[in-house]
């Protein structure tokens, strides 16, 4: 059986796909139709369903998707296996958050790369609960997220690379003298409550009985900044290194109150057969990354005043 017949099947569910599963693999949908096919003549039966434009499986093809997708991982392990001792090269698999996919994780992959040229990357995108997962099942190597609230699973570890307080966060020209005033004064921007920054933020609302008055609730550290800098309200949100945009001119206000902090760091899995590939990024991340937190509020109780550059 040729494992590309798989790779594809694999991607045209996934993907709910096939023209997406093309995309994702460099070739044709026509050949990407008929590696699935073959795949399906080779096991006597239909693995695929088409509804319009959008492909999903049979009762044939969810029988076998897990069991695909462990053959696949076990064909990338042999390979890792065969690389030369002495020379990083291989596939790494890494997922990130969309915060890190524009700050942290170009740049490591810059000074790994001219490193190590060996090496390959493939690189997706995800919310930290979905990246988790992947990371847990063995689809993904390691992942740049956000810490879950939860206790971690034996079988991976964790390294942090910063902490990221709560602060308020205004427009430049807004005098804030009382923190918790302007959150019940103000127009509210809430950051989403599925994800663990706004589950904080949340939790941090709810212990000071702050009933803010909500424009809005989404999932973008970027985009709520970009509506706070427009005059739209303000938020509560960790203070995360931003940096998408130029010209915004925003204020971050610690809070009167401790209160714990979103974490973000690298979780990879410990039986993982491209441990040394996890390690090199992991290393150059160190490197790149030597201070591990930021934006600490001011003991004096100031503001975290800046402009975003």
């Amino acid at each position: 059986m040729d494992s590309r017949y798989l790779q594809s099947f694999v991607y045209v569910v996934e993907l709910g796909s096939i023209a997406e599963a093309a995309r994702r693999l460099d070739l044709t949908p026509a050949a990407v139709a008929q590696r699935v096919k073959m795949l399906e003549q080779e096991l006597g039966a239909r693995l695929v369903r088409r509804s319009g434009r959008t492909v999903g499986t049979t009762e044939a093809g969810e029988r076998i998707l897990e069991r695909a997708r462990a053959v696949l991982h076990d064909i990338r392990d042999l390979k890792s296996d065969l690389n030369d001792a002495t020379v990083l090269a291989g596939e790494l698999r890494l997922g990130g958050t969309p915060t890190m996919m524009t700050s942290l994780i170009p740049d490591v992959l810059a000074e790994l790369l001219a490193r190590h040229p060996g090496m390959d990357i493939y690189l997706e995108p995800g919310t930290s609960v979905d990246l988790y997962r992947k990371v847990v099942s063995g689809d993904l190597d390691a992942a740049v997220l956000v810490q879950p609230l939860f206790d971690l699973p034996k079988s991976c570890d964790w390294h942090t690379f910063r902490e990221e307080p709560l602060v308020l966060l205004t427009p430049a020209s807004m005098p804030v003298s009382d923190v918790h005033e302007v959150l019940r004064r103000e127009p509210f921007l809430r950051y989403d409550r599925n994800v663990v920054g706004g589950q904080l933020a949340d939790g941090y609302l709810r212990q000071h009985g702050i009933k803010p008055h909500q424009r809005c609730e989404l999932d973008g550290l970027d985009a709520i900044a970009v509506l706070v800098d427009r005059g739209l309200g303000v938020s509560l949100v960790p203070d995360w290194r931003m940096t998408r945009f130029t010209g915004l001119a925003l204020a971050k206000w610690p809070l009167p109150h401790a209160f714990p902090k979103r974490v973000v760091g690298m979780l990879w899995g410990r039986s993982s057969a491209r441990m040394r590939l996890v390690h090199a990024f992991l290393k150059t991340a160190m490197d790149l990354e030597p201070d591990a937190s930021i934006a600490q509020p001011d003991p004096a109780g100031k503001s975290t005043r800046r402009r975003a550059k």
